[in-house]
């Protein structure tokens, strides 16, 4: 189980380690907002991870077929999301201080969360990643295994958490070093990536 869980591990992190939308949106909030709200934004993105791993690992071939079915809608829908996000970053007023006070409220860290588990799990590219990497890894045989499944489900989740904890931990050291009229620039440079790749989704889903 201790292999199993190694490699669920090593699935999670590879999956998370790519740079795009989700890693350009913890790297912001970890800028404008701190470490905890960019932290929060990649465990939503693990939790959809785990989702996903949950579909691969139990073997729920009906769930698979549904999402890859109904990739076309979903990949539309994730990338309205992202034009959307990404208008309202590039016109936010990022605070006059580095660190907002209200950044780490229990309200913030769930929206921040929430955010980021729709742009993942609306993304069905994901569960084709699963499907290969599971085959990759040897790890097809286990599909159906309900304690080897969770114990990939978890390595996979934990794997991504620690992503997103290095992450956010390692951007927010350059915090105090970025002004306001830096962070403004963040705001609209990061926006702008956010709608370029909500316009990239479109693209793909039409």
């Amino acid at each position: 189980m201790m292999i199993l869980f190694a490699k669920g591990f090593a699935l999670g992190l590879a999956i998370a380690a790519p740079v795009g939308p989700i890693g350009l949106l913890c790297i912001r909030r970890t800028l404008v907002d701190g470490p905890a709200l960019g932290f929060a934004t990649g465990i939503g993105a693990a939790t959809a991870d785990a989702a996903y791993g949950a579909v691969a690992g139990f073997g729920l071939a009906v769930v698979a077929d549904a999402m890859t079915a109904a990739q076309g809608w979903m990949a539309a829908l994730g990338g309205l999301f992202l034009l959307w996000l990404g208008w309202k970053t590039a016109m936010a007023t990022p605070a006059p201080r580095p660190a907002g006070e209200g950044a780490a409220r229990p309200a913030g860290l769930v929206l921040a969360w929430a955010t980021t588990f729709l742009l993942t799990v609306t993304n069905p590219a994901t569960i084709l990643s699963f499907a290969a990497a599971f085959a990759g890894l040897g790890l097809a045989e286990w599909a159906g295994d309900g304690v080897a499944a969770m114990v990939l489900v978890l390595g996979v989740f934990l794997g991504s958490a620690a992503w997103w904890l290095g992450l956010s931990l390692m951007v927010g050291r350059l915090r105090d070093r970025v002004t306001p009229a830096g962070l403004a620039w963040i705001n609209r440079i990061g926006g702008g990536m956010l709608v370029a790749f909500g316009l990239a989704a479109l693209y793909a889903a039409v």
